[in-house]
């Protein structure tokens, strides 16, 4: 068997690894969903928050030290080990009868998240450095496993439950740990070791490359296009349910249409990086990011406020009022009386609706100026549903190319520490993920806006893209700095 048919075969166990890793990794966006919607567990906002964040949580904190083991012991020991140990508390969730068991176990099988640290050091060494940034996009699809949750798993509950309405989600847990234990069977008898060649190190020599700020922009990109990315697979569900009233099943497959093209793409953002630079492709991510958030923060909204009302231009006595006029002395006012406003969920524009409700009585004197009737505007936005799952699904699309240009960047900056480096900037953005649903149940509490999490993506967006930006133009600054004069000069 040749290398690269080899390698290749490797990609695929790895892809298909870190595909059913990452279904579980976020099934408690459906199942926790699930139990509060059937009122088997009575969890707040901020509970279920929690629920979903733990498992990204431990997903992300642990993928440094599984980054370093994968560089020191090799990808198929540590992989097939961390599939077999995830499936155990799988097998126990169907057990936990109260927040802090749910949210115990939660945390133990979100290890499965550290795959990703895993598959990335594992992929790396396989394929030389012109195939890397393809070879990690592939990988990375498996990002889609999420989309295998939110497709698959609310039919299934559905299925489940039809004969055993507070039982029956039991077997999905079940059923995703033995297919993690398949999995990791399949990984023990068809994969083969490989480690970087390195030589031996210690601890801080390992960890040193953290020091690097490079390491930790590298982090802050990931956080935007892969915390959040996790983050809003789990939320949207709630999010479609709670605003536009979808059943949890097309729900579900709403969000299926989020996680999945983000995924699947990820492939030709390796590509894309691979051939024009993964900073240029970052430039178009995060500018895309900032400009699609920015029209997601507009919220379902109904606005009162001060329209053009009607001003007396003389002073005199109010002689006569009626619904649509006003007579002060010999002077007559015309009133735009109240309409009822036309509007549906199919309207994608904002749609406004003004009148004026009189504020003086028959017999009133009145002066130059004096307010006769009061303007009221009542502006209505209902948010098409259609409009935001496309603007939704073009966010995840960015996110998901975005993906594959930050992990382009960590074997060409630091080539032997692929684990080391790769885990850490997982970590932050795994923490992403974990910070995400969290935040987003608090903002919602504080501002009564699902649009809010919007809000935190746009600022993180704005934020990445200035500190992208602002480190380019120091190193031109630094490296060519008569061409930088020279610009500055015909600015």
């Amino acid at each position: 068997m040749s290398n690269l048919s080899q390698s290749h075969r490797i990609l695929f166990l790895n892809t298909l690894a870190f595909t059913i890793s990452f279904a579980c990794w976020t099934l408690n966006g459906v199942l926790v969903t699930f139990l509060v919607d059937r009122g088997i567990f009575n969890w707040s906002v901020v509970e279920v928050g929690w629920l979903l964040g733990l498992p990204i949580l431990s997903g992300a904190v642990f993928r440094l030290p599984i980054g370093i083991l994968t560089d020191k012991y090799g990808g198929k020991k540590v992989f097939s080990t961390l599939l077999l140990l995830c499936s155990i508390p799988l097998f126990l969730l169907p057990f936990a009868g109260s927040f802090w068991e749910f949210a115990v176990l939660s945390f133990l099988f979100g290890l499965v998240g550290t795959s990703f640290a895993v598959g990335v050091g594992y992929t790396s060494v396989w394929y030389p450095k012109e195939w890397q940034g393809r070879a990690l996009g592939i990988f990375g699809m498996g990002n889609a496993g999420a989309a295998v949750t939110t497709f698959f798993a609310p039919s299934l509950l559905n299925f489940l439950s039809e004969t055993d309405t507070e039982n029956g989600w039991k077997m999905l847990p079940v059923i995703y740990g033995v297919v993690l234990v398949a999995i990791g069977l399949l990984f023990v008898f068809f994969a083969k070791n490989k480690k970087a060649a390195t030589v031996a190190r210690s601890t801080s020599e390992l960890l040193a490359p953290l020091k690097n700020v490079r390491v930790w922009r590298f982090g802050a990109y990931y956080f935007l296009v892969f915390g959040c990315f996790v983050a809003y697979s789990q939320w949207l569900l709630s999010n479609f349910m709670n605003v536009y009233h979808t059943t949890l099943v097309m729900g579900g497959m709403f969000a299926t249409l989020f996680s999945l093209p983000s995924g699947v793409i990820r492939a030709f953002g390796g590509y894309l990086s691979d051939k024009y630079g993964a900073r240029a492709v970052m430039y178009w991510v995060l500018g895309s990011s900032i400009a699609i958030s920015f029209l997601l923060m507009f919220p379902k909204m109904e606005v009162f406020t001060s329209g053009p009302g009607v001003l007396a231009t003389n002073n005199g006595v109010v002689t006569q009022v009626s619904a649509s006029e006003i007579k002060v002395g010999e002077r007559t006012y015309n009133v735009n009386a109240k309409s009822i406003i036309s509007s549906s969920d199919s309207d994608i524009l904002p749609v406004r609706n003004s009148w004026q409700e009189i504020v003086v009585q028959q017999n009133q004197e009145v002066k130059k100026k004096e307010l006769l009737a009061e303007g009221i505007t009542q502006i209505k936005f209902n948010a098409n549903m259609w409009i935001y799952l496309l603007l939704v699904v073009l966010i995840g699309i960015s996110w998901g190319i975005g993906k594959a240009a930050v992990f382009k960047h960590i074997p060409e900056y630091f080539p032997n520490e692929v684990g080391v480096v790769g885990g850490m900037v997982g970590l932050i953005g795994g923490l992403g993920g974990f910070i995400g649903p969290i935040l987003f149940g608090y903002l919602l509490n504080a501002t009564g806006l699902w649009t809010s999490s919007w809000i935190f993506i746009f600022l993180i967006s704005v934020g990445c893209l200035l500190w992208m930006h602002r480190t380019i133009i120091n190193i031109m600054r630094e490296k060519m700095p008569q061409f930088t004069k020279g610009i500055e000069r015909n600015q």
